[in-house]
């Protein structure tokens, strides 16, 4: 491939910023923004960071207006925790001739909540994609998103992967494509930006009852109907939240769930496996470096769903078992036994 010569930069040095990072150098040089001095140094003179090598053409810098004067390309791969705060700080160094392709698979909430936890009056306008909360605190109109199959471990190895660019511009996909693909990493585009993004958040709570099951000691067969049943969600929280069904059915979609709803190497699945074997969810959350997505996803969707009446009783299920500690087997016996009206419904 033809050598790029545009400067891209990343912000977040966690595992999946320094997988794209290591990506990216492949083909141009990189600013990695990292918010602690401490990493920064970890990067630049020890060249290691998360169990890997650092590229040789990655720079690390703790200044998001360096990284914004000095790249026109951003990707922004921080915890949807965080996203907001991030995009405020980072959002008066920014132009309309900005790019940002996203690389967080969550969603933000900005509605009344009780404890951290979404309050009676919950509405689907207090729920916003990072596409929208990048709109919401910058002037940048060219966005996009890094979809997956994206397990940060297996980039860090060097194992090959396929992703998705998703952006209703055909000059982000392009540029995204220039700077990405490479012999480990094939590139796909898509123009369903909400549905590649909302596929790609709403399938860490899928992965979640995965593991969750494997935990337990359940076997392939339960795993299966959970994972094809908690697809058939999705979908119809997808359509509650505004997408069509297009990019569910690709690699941002159906790809992406089976390599987070069955790895070891994802942080959902992980996290729902701990759970399956009896640990609780502060358990987990003590001795976690960065907490699963899913769970913060499961807490919104779940009271998205009983505001808008939605039927998902995986995702009910699932709440209660994470943050009420209701029994798995007892979960089980429910999703047995509820009168599902046919396999599928959303076709």
């Amino acid at each position: 491939m033809e050598e790029s010569l545009e400067c891209v930069g990343v912000i977040g040095a966690g595992s999946f910023g320094v997988a794209v990072a290591n990506l990216l150098a492949k083909n141009t040089d990189v600013k990695l923004y990292a918010r602690k001095p401490e990493q920064v140094k970890e990067i630049n003179e020890r060249r290691f960071r998360h169990g890997v090598a650092v590229h040789e053409r990655i720079t690390a810098i703790n200044s998001l207006e360096d990284l914004a004067t000095g790249c026109q390309l951003i990707f922004p791969i921080v915890p949807s925790s965080e996203f907001r705060k991030m995009m405020q700080s980072l959002g008066p160094f920014l132009r309309p001739s900005h790019v940002l392709v996203h690389g967080t698979k969550g969603l933000d909430y900005t509605g009344p909540s009780e404890n951290g936890i979404p309050a009676a009056g919950f509405k689907r306008t207090d729920l916003h994609t990072m596409t929208e909360v990048i709109r919401q605190e910058s002037l940048v109109v060219r966005t996009g998103i890094l979809a997956g199959p994206n397990l940060a471990r297996e980039i860090l190895d060097g194992q090959p992967t396929a992703t998705v660019i998703a952006s209703k511009f055909d000059e982000v996909i392009e540029r995204a494509q220039a700077v990405l693909a490479s012999d480990q990493l094939f590139v796909f585009g898509n123009h369903d930006l909400l549905g590649a993004e909302l596929a790609g958040v709403l399938k860490n709570v899928i992965a979640l009852g995965s593991g969750i099951l494997k935990g337990y000691g359940f076997g392939k067969n339960i795993q299966a109907m959970l994972i094809t049943r908690g697809f058939v969600e999705m979908i119809h929280f997808g359509r509650a939240l505004g997408s069509d069904t297009r990019a569910f059915f690709g690699t941002a979609g159906i790809g992406d769930l089976i390599a987070t709803a069955t790895s070891r190497k994802s942080r959902n699945y992980t996290f729902g496996y701990r759970i399956g074997t009896g640990e609780t969810l502060e358990d987990v959350r003590s001795t976690s470096v960065e907490l699963a997505e899913g769970v913060r996803t499961l807490m919104m969707t779940r009271h998205l769903a009983k505001t808008i009446k939605l039927r998902v009783p995986i995702t009910e299920m699932l709440y209660r078992i994470i943050f009420e500690g209701f029994p798995v087997d007892k979960a089980m016996d429910f999703l047995m036994s509820y009168p599902y009206d046919v396999d599928v419904d959303f076709l």
